[in-house]
């Protein structure tokens, strides 16, 4: 499946420090896919970097055709957002 990421997402992977690659990487094959609010679906997957678990979370308008990424964000905190 073809993403496209808004100027916004792009902007927040930047100030974030996220790379692209691996989003992508997550978008094409997520630990879970959570619906959010209507359109709006979350793909996480666990990634293993400098020994330590981070959950990176995707948000993803699936109304939007192709899907458009619309922010991302890692995360420590892996036991909050587990299923």
């Amino acid at each position: 499946m073809e993403f496209i990421f808004s100027k916004h997402s792009l902007e927040q992977i930047e100030l974030r420090g996220l790379s692209k690659k691996v989003i992508e990487d997550i978008l094409l094959a997520p630990d879970y896919i959570i619906e959010d609010v209507e359109g709006v679906f979350i793909y996480q997957k666990l990634v293993f970097e400098h020994d330590k678990s981070y959950l990176y979370r995707v948000f993803v308008n699936r109304i939007k055709i192709p899907p458009m990424v619309v922010t991302a964000y890692k995360t420590s905190k892996t036991k909050k957002y587990e299923n």
